[in-house]
């Protein structure tokens, strides 16, 4: 999985990597576009998939933070009920 400074360095890279290529790409323009398309395509998918996991994580450590307040908060009250009475 990536964080986001790791996705933003994999993208420049990928960016770079297909500037370079079109520079010395022997292809005509029709095969070069056609690379260009399925690159981006590909990229793409990578950042929708990668943006999916870091979703589905931050949804797990929400529901893991909140549980942990819940448990802390029915804690305090016990402790508090304890001191009390």
């Amino acid at each position: 999985m990536f964080d986001s400074g790791k996705l933003g360095w994999f993208i420049a890279g990928a960016v770079i990597g297909a500037s370079v290529a079109l520079l010395l790409a022997p292809e005509s323009g029709e095969d070069t576009r056609h690379h260009i398309s399925e690159a981006a395509k590909d990229g793409r998918d990578a950042v929708s998939s990668s943006s999916k996991e870091m979703m589905e994580r931050g949804r797990e450590l929400y529901d893991r933070g909140r549980q942990l307040a819940e448990d802390a908060a029915d804690l305090f009250e016990r402790g508090r009920k304890l001191v009390q009475g």
